[in-house]
């Protein structure tokens, strides 16, 4: 069951240096992050390079992760395509081959209307027995999901949550004053993350903790525990790494962070290329950097 709380890692897709799946790569990161004290997983999401795997890449990385982890935590499938059929047709698949949730973007490719955008989500939670997380991200995806077809959405029983993209952390007290704990909130800018919790977010649905999981779960538990000088400190160490997050090049950027860490490799699929030149020596000159001052933590889950 998913309890849309805590931490959940949008995670990346390990590939080997012929781009081909490395599940090893995969498992052996999934794995720091249990152990870390992650809530759940999505996979194939924007991070997971989704417009790059197929759909049966999804179902091979959702067998495995949920042979891996047996039932330790909730594995969510993301869903980002250009037609409802599609959508519908890939939430479908993911339920039957064990499923434990849907992340849902809105359509790609198309500025879908408001009176769209509502029929899309609505379509799709129609389709499945899965629980939706509504992905809110106007920045990116240019299509914003407002509170009047959050309105209409909530009818829906098995639309549960929203990941909260925004930047607009004042949409958080909106979403509670609207809807109180009907939907459950997740930041989804790693930058925001902290914020957002404070403010009443039931957890971050995160990007950095693919590389950093230890960093990113005790800064959540130490909120959760009232710690918040204690998160806050971290967080500060931690944001010029999150600030890679909110960039065109986050999947390159966090990869290599991830190589740093020994979580995982740069390998990445056209027409995505490992970051060169003076920006890939900036973002190593922050994890570099980073690594070097990395805080000592906390026993956060005894706490």
């Amino acid at each position: 069951m998913v309890k849309w709380e805590g931490v959940i890692p949008a995670i990346t897709t390990k590939f080997k240096e012929d781009l081909s799946l490395d599940i090893d790569a995969f498992n052996n990161n999934t794995k720091a992050q249990v152990e870390a004290g992650i809530n759940g997983l999505v996979i194939g999401g924007s991070l997971g390079e989704s417009s790059t795997i197929t759909h049966e890449e999804r179902m091979i990385l959702l067998n495995e992760t949920k042979s891996f982890v047996n039932g330790a935590i909730p594995v969510i499938v993301n869903i980002a395509e250009s037609s409802t059929k599609d959508a519908i047709s890939l939430a479908r698949l993911a339920q039957d081959n064990g499923a434990d949730g849907l992340m849902v973007l809105p359509p790609m490719m198309y500025k879908s209307t408001d009176e769209e955008t509502t029929v899309w989500f609505e379509t799709i939670a129609k389709n499945t027995d899965l629980p939706i997380l509504v992905y809110n991200n106007p920045v990116d995806y240019k299509i914003e999901v407002t509170l009047d077809i959050f309105e209409r959405l909530v009818k829906q029983e098995n639309i549960k949550a929203v990941k909260e993209s925004t930047r607009d952390t004042t949409n958080i007290t909106r979403i509670r004053n609207r809807f109180g704990d009907r939907l459950k909130v997740l930041c989804g800018v790693d930058t925001l993350a902290l914020e957002s919790m404070l403010l009443g977010a039931d957890g971050w649905l995160a990007g950095l903790v693919a590389a950093f999981p230890r960093e990113t779960c005790a800064i959540y538990y130490l909120v959760k525990a009232g710690r918040v000088q204690e998160a806050i400190n971290i967080y500060r160490w931690f944001m010029p790494l999150l600030e890679l997050d909110i960039n065109p090049q986050l999947v390159q950027n966090i990869k290599l962070a991830e190589q740093y860490t020994g979580l995982g490799n740069e390998n990445v699929r056209a027409p995505r290329m490992v970051l060169q030149g003076a920006e890939r020596q900036r973002v190593i000159d922050i994890i570099e950097k980073s690594l070097k001052t990395r805080p000592e933590l906390p026993k956060y889950l005894d706490l």
